[in-house]
């Protein structure tokens, strides 16, 4: 971890120095992105997707490698926010997928998200509002468990989580803010029956008999009822470099609330120029109910996450 640390730390000193010498004009559009001003009322929108495709081929390489490669990754990370006198709703949308086809793989999944965020608030102090928040999170295509390509461990709605929860605001700017919700209920659905039956990703799952017969058929949903915590940072933390980050906690009153569920998004965007962008996409999760298989081990139990994407590629803002 120090080390993945270390590298990116370096990536992004390098580049502040060479992001130095881009044009003011550049800069300056690029701030318009992510931190819209609280003093206009109205609509605020805006956002950035970027899109990187990577190809390579080798023919009678002695050092040998695949013969073909293909890899092509899409983000889309999109805001609509609405002020009006005490009263402010934002939304925020992230997209992203991934392919990689190479000779030797075929055709593997590699980034897939889909998460929608609505949050409403009424100011009570300079500081603090009283809202609620709506979050929506799944994945667009079937997941597997390489180098198993046949067994479908996940997919659309398999599973999704809904998190309601009724709060306080703390935004002491305009580019961070964090969310205190003493009474959240969040929802777990698994809607493909025989993950359900399996019990994966915290579902109750199917009862059997001592023969083996089926009694009852898995939960398709998971009610879960908690404290909830999430902090939000959007800033240009170099000229021309964005960071866009999200750390939601969550403790289930009903069960194991010691056992704290961790969601950590990232998305680090450096401009190059008008079209051009380098992008970094990280997400962190931890939840105990999520049960990991260990091929050498053969057994399976809750392990923290992480998955990296880096791209090059066209970037459009508005």
């Amino acid at each position: 971890m120090k080390k993945i640390t270390l590298i990116v730390f370096l990536l992004f000193a390098g580049y502040a120095a060479f992001s130095q010498n881009v044009t003011d004009e550049v800069n300056n559009f690029n701030k318009k992105v992510g931190s819209p001003n609280d003093t206009l009322e109205g609509w605020t929108k805006g956002g950035v997707i970027t899109f990187s495709l990577t190809q390579g081929s080798l023919q009678n390489w002695a050092a040998g490698g695949d013969n073909f490669s293909l890899a092509l990754n899409g983000l889309a990370n999109v805001f609509a926010n609405y002020r009006k006198g005490k009263n402010r709703w934002d939304n925020n949308l992230i997209m992203s997928y991934g392919l990689l086809k190479t000779t030797s793989l075929g055709m593997r999944k590699t980034d897939d998200n889909f998460d929608l965020t609505s949050k409403y608030g009424h100011q009570i102090s300079d500081k603090w509002y009283a809202g609620a928040l709506f979050d929506f999170r799944t994945q667009f295509a079937n997941g597997y468990l390489y180098p198993d390509d046949s067994t479908i461990v996940s997919h659309g709605f398999a599973p999704a989580y809904i998190s309601l929860a009724l709060g306080f605001n703390y935004q002491p700017t305009n580019y961070f803010s964090v969310f205190l919700s003493p009474v959240t209920s969040r929802f777990v659905l698994v809607t493909d029956q025989r993950l359900a039956d399996q019990g994966a990703y915290g579902v109750d799952s199917a009862k059997y008999d001592a023969e083996g017969n089926l009694l009852s058929h898995g939960k398709n949903l998971e009610y879960q009822l908690g404290a909830y915590i999430s902090a939000q940072f959007n800033k240009d933390i170099f000229q021309n470099v964005n960071w866009t980050t999200r750390l939601d906690l969550f403790s289930n009153y009903l069960s194991n609330p010691q056992n704290i569920k961790v969601y950590w998004t990232s998305i680090f965007s450096m401009k190059i120029n008008k079209f051009l962008t380098a992008s970094l996409n990280t997400e962190l999760i931890y939840d105990d109910d999520i049960r990991i298989w260990e091929n050498k081990q053969g057994v399976k139990g809750p392990r923290t996450q992480f998955k990296e994407v880096f791209g090059l590629g066209f970037a459009y803002k508005f």
